[in-house]
């Protein structure tokens, strides 16, 4: 029997007999209560279309300690972000109402509208991000210093979406029972979504393909280096393929974890949790080069592979909420996996908050099909062909020749492989349809399908298009939509009620970044040397 064929069966009846089994147990069985939340990267843009060099708005709050709005790598990058919420609707009208209330805040400034960064002039003008004088906040800062030496900082103002997900004890219980499994229910739960991880990577690239939203680029992000990219013109440079140039080679990628021999293992929590430790405690010979601290002055944390966990980039993360200044691997270690944060989400300049409900519930659907299918481990083999196909399609997924691997099929084309997983996600649009006005579920899958059956409906593709229609170059396409944005978010002001709420955040966040300055009683050495000896 034909490989492909074969192994679409054996999903196909795994997924039909864990649906008939949630189907059949009813509510406490099914997804009810599962919980998303969203965090939207944006660069703030002056009106010449450089990035701003103003500080951090103090009417936005603290960046170290406000819940919903902070920044990422640069002062100018903010980060706003949604608490865990019941639906797609319910997330992004918090999402549009933090988009509103910061439009208001940043004068005549620009919310960049996509991915790819606005015109840099060199790592100089790009501000670190600062979070004030306490030790925790000098951590979060000399960090991103260490990010700087090592990767540069221009690669570290590609923004995304990150999407997190979760589901409730209900459903883990009867999902356990269901499976006859006798693991704690911690362990039960952490092992399945490291489940849905690996499948996740394994399928991954389709997100790249239906979603991916930066084909172009500006020249200024290249930085005068050499590239393989087509010139569209004299500032842009493009994939006549590419579907996400941020998650290509061009974008963030751990290179150090890659040449060390320090390989981050997904085939169970203790393993994730040893492999990513390993990391962070080698010492890497030319990071030691760069020195730690030198004339007194930190450039880095450490000079290990990775200065502390997040430096790892991945498509998907493991997560549990930190208690206090505790490490990520300590806080998986001691409760096991809360939820899983998707970060391979373009943002689409086309749309004002990067992400619509149409592409979020598809991304519900997608990671329900990566945790209820069967995913055995990873070896190196298929790790390699991981990497090679997410690749392929960031960089030459819309060629209708692209051809992916996997073990059974040396080589598959992308179109017939996609059309074999979203086959598999109808049963499960099915059940998340259930007590549902209309079928948003169904309707998200089949918008899908149309965009797989034509290419040109992608957003990388309508990018490149409008483009070249419009003679405009990446730079202006892109802040002609920014421009379009703040005239939508400014066009609907906040309610009075919601403005206080908004406020009222921001001012509570500098008193507790207050607080937490005046509480350090400590150096900043020994805050790091405890920091890092937590087991």
């Amino acid at each position: 029997m034909n490989c492909r064929i074969r192994e679409a069966k054996i999903l196909y009846r795994i997924l039909d007999q864990r649906l008939s089994r949630l189907f059949n147990a009813g509510p406490p069985a099914g997804f009810a209560g599962r919980l998303l939340g969203l965090e939207r990267e944006a660069l703030r843009v002056a009106p010449d279309g450089y990035i701003s060099q103003v500080p951090h708005p103090p009417t936005l709050g603290s960046a170290l300690t406000h819940p919903w709005i902070t920044t990422d790598y640069s002062e100018s990058l903010l980060e706003f972000i949604t608490p865990p919420l019941p639906g797609p609707g319910e997330a992004l009208r918090f999402l549009d109402e933090v988009h509103r209330f910061a439009c208001r805040q940043i004068g005549d400034e620009l919310l960049w509208s996509a991915s790819m960064p606005c015109i840099l002039a060199g790592e100089a003008s790009i501000p670190i991000a600062e979070y004030g004088h306490s030790n925790l906040g000098r951590m979060k800062h000399v960090y991103r210093r260490g990010l700087a030496w090592r990767y540069g900082r221009i690669m570290q103002v590609i923004a995304g979406i990150h999407f997190n997900f979760s589901l409730p004890d209900s459903f883990w219980v009867a999902f356990q029972q269901m499976e006859g499994d006798r693991r704690s229910l911690q362990e039960f739960r952490s092992e399945s979504y490291f489940g849905l991880i690996r499948n996740l990577q394994r399928f991954g690239w389709l997100i790249l393909y239906l979603f991916g939203a930066s084909p172009a680029v500006c020249k200024s992000f290249l930085d005068g280096k050499a590239t393989s990219l087509t010139e569209f013109d004299e500032h842009t440079c493009y994939g006549p393929y590419a579907t996400s140039l941020r998650m290509s080679n061009i974008g963030y990628t751990n290179r150090s974890e890659k040449k060390s021999g320090v390989n981050v293992c997904y085939n169970s929590l203790p393993e994730y949790i040893a492999s990513l430790t390993q990391a962070t405690v080698t010492p890497w010979p030319p990071y030691q080069r760069i020195g730690v601290k030198v004339d007194g002055d930190y450039r880095q944390l450490n000079a290990n592979v990775l200065q502390i966990e997040n430096e790892y980039y991945t498509s998907m993360r493991p997560k549990q909420p930190p208690q206090g200044d505790e490490k990520p691997t300590v806080g998986l270690r001691r409760r096991g996996v809360a939820y899983v944060e998707l970060r391979s989400v373009d943002i689409n300049p086309l749309e004002p908050l990067g992400v619509n409900e149409t592409q979020l519930r598809f991304l519900e659907t997608f990671l329900l099909f990566c945790l209820l299918n069967e995913s055995p481990p990873f070896d190196a083999e298929e790790r390699a062909m991981i990497d090679d196909n997410q690749m392929a399609v960031a960089l030459t997924g819309r060629d209708p020749a692209l051809v992916l691997r996997r073990r059974c099929d040396p080589v598959l084309p992308l179109r017939r492989w996609a059309d074999d997983i979203l086959s598999l996600l109808q049963s499960i649009c099915a059940l998340l349809d259930l007590g549902e006005t209309g079928q948003p579920y169904a309707t998200a899958l089949a918008e899908q399908r149309e965009t797989l059956a034509e290419p040109e409906r992608t957003p990388s593709a309508r990018i490149v298009a409008a483009m070249r229609a419009s003679g405009e170059n990446f730079f202006r396409y892109a802040r002609r939509w920014s421009e379009q944005h703040r005239h939508h978010f400014e066009s609907r002001p906040l309610a009075e009620e919601r403005i206080q709420v908004f406020t009222e955040a921001a001012e509570r966040s500098l008193r507790e970044q207050a607080a937490i300055e005046a509480a350090d009683k400590i150096s900043f050495d020994e805050f790091l040397a405890r920091y890092f000896v937590q087991s």
